[in-house]
């Protein structure tokens, strides 16, 4: 006879691991702050302590408030730039689904944007839009959208042949499989493609704001500022601080997964 096991005994074996290589990184971090710099001011220029990056940059509210509102105006490029590539990229695999010639059209032009360069893609949006909004979303959306597109193609065009011929055999016309089997077969893919894409829009927001030298001042602008003044404690930090807000935007969208996909793989006959 097995014995269950509690349940805080699986929880501990899922957040242990993490928790052990972080302490780990941490010591390494220290043991090489203190062997390769043998003096303060060095180490402070170089690599500060991990306290010393958690004083200056978290535990003086000058420093804090000053990096969470640049924080503040890279997650609304991020997040407005995300949801658009998400609204023109599901809806642009949802148009390439419905006949292949409309797939072969529009398909490569994906492909390019995928492969364009962000240190390319941003001065142009600069030329043509200003420094303003419009230019860092639009670079966002950019990055973004690739993902979403492939992953939503994907989805929408996995569902298994007998299953459309039952459709087809039942009288069921494209919209309505469109509805009831290839949008719902085709989410977990798409939610792939969104957490994908949710670092890239991380990354395009923060990246871009290196030549955005007017408008709001981002993390990115930030990190840019602390680099040049070598003020690495607050620039770990501020780095520290858009991992953390990726991690919870990708996180988000693996919550959301769960919630939307649960009905979809729940037991096809009892519904449970």
């Amino acid at each position: 006879m097995h014995r269950s096991r509690p349940a805080w005994s699986g929880r501990a074996s899922k957040t242990l691991p993490p928790v052990l290589i972080l302490g780990l990184l941490i010591g390494v971090w220290y043991l090489t702050s203190k062997v390769q710099f043998d003096n303060q001011l060095s180490r402070n220029q170089f690599q500060p302590y991990p306290h010393d990056v958690v004083r200056k940059g978290f535990l003086i509210s000058r420093n804090l408030t000053e990096m969470l509102r640049s924080l503040w105006q890279t997650a609304q490029v991020a997040l407005i730039g995300l949801a658009l590539a998400i609204a023109v990229g599901v809806f642009l695999a949802l148009l390439m689904s419905l006949a292949r010639p409309i797939e072969r059209t529009l398909y490569p032009y994906a492909v390019v944007l995928q492969t364009l360069p962000i240190v390319a893609i941003t001065p142009m949006m600069i030329i043509w839009f200003g420094s303003g909004q419009l230019s860092r979303v639009s670079v966002c959306v950019l990055i973004a959208i690739f993902p979403i597109i492939t992953n939503s193609l994907f989805g929408l065009k996995a569902a298994e042949r007998g299953q459309r011929d039952l459709f087809r055999l039942h009288g069921a016309g494209r919209a309505i499989r469109l509805v009831k089997l290839d949008l719902p077969g085709s989410l977990p893919a798409m939610f792939t493609g969104f957490r994908i894409s949710s670092g890239l829009s991380v990354v395009g927001a923060i990246v871009g704001e290196f030549f955005f030298k007017s408008g709001a001042v981002g993390i990115g602008s930030r990190i840019q500022t602390y680099t040049v003044r070598s003020e690495t404690a607050k620039l770990m930090a501020a780095i520290s601080m858009t991992a953390v807000m990726g991690i919870v935007i990708f996180l988000f969208f693996g919550w959301l997964a769960n919630r939307v996909t649960s009905s979809w793989r729940s037991d096809p006959v009892s519904g449970r």
